[in-house]
């Protein structure tokens, strides 16, 4: 049974696995290079009240994460959140997306937010299909913005107005 919960420090060397995974096979992070623990450890601490990190557990093994971070620095901003969604390579269609989404909306709806941005690297059918379930909605294409595996890659952009009804 998957067991949703905030993210601890302990869980960073899970954590890092499945990003670093995801860094190594998967275009849905334009990062190049795997991470350490120590750059993930400063990631970690950007976290808190204001933009949780939750993790799924399942028989004490972190398989997957979600976490709300700035979606830009300027103060304009404070009401939009950016979210980010990992799940362990092992783990993927089990419906561990599903809890953690749940979760991490209800936490935007209690934090006060106003819209939730995703950005979707082109030709991830499984998050495009997450996030449309939870009522995200299609609003924008950058057109090769990252270039990764030998290739340039679209990304699109998915907003949830939060005072949307939510689909579970």
């Amino acid at each position: 049974m998957i067991h949703i919960r905030d993210a601890y420090i302990n869980d960073l060397p899970a954590m890092l696995q499945i990003y670093n995974q995801a860094v190594k096979t998967l275009v849905a992070t334009f990062d190049l290079e795997e991470q350490s623990l120590t750059q993930r450890e400063v990631w970690f601490r950007k976290h808190g009240e204001r933009y949780p990190l939750i993790v799924a557990e399942e028989e004490g093994e972190v398989v997957g994460y979600c976490c709300l971070s700035a979606f830009r620095e300027k103060p304009a901003y404070a009401g939009t959140a950016e979210l980010s969604i990992y799940i362990a390579e092992n783990q993927r269609g089990k419906h561990i997306g599903s809890s953690l989404m749940a979760e991490i909306q209800q936490r935007t709806r209690e934090l006060g937010y106003h819209a939730v941005i995703s950005g979707i690297t082109a030709g991830n059918a499984a998050s495009v299909k997450l996030h449309e379930k939870f009522g995200f909605h299609l609003v924008g294409t950058l057109r090769e913005v990252g270039y990764k595996f030998g290739e340039w890659h679209d990304v699109h952009y998915y907003e949830w107005m939060v005072s949307e009804r939510q689909i579970s």
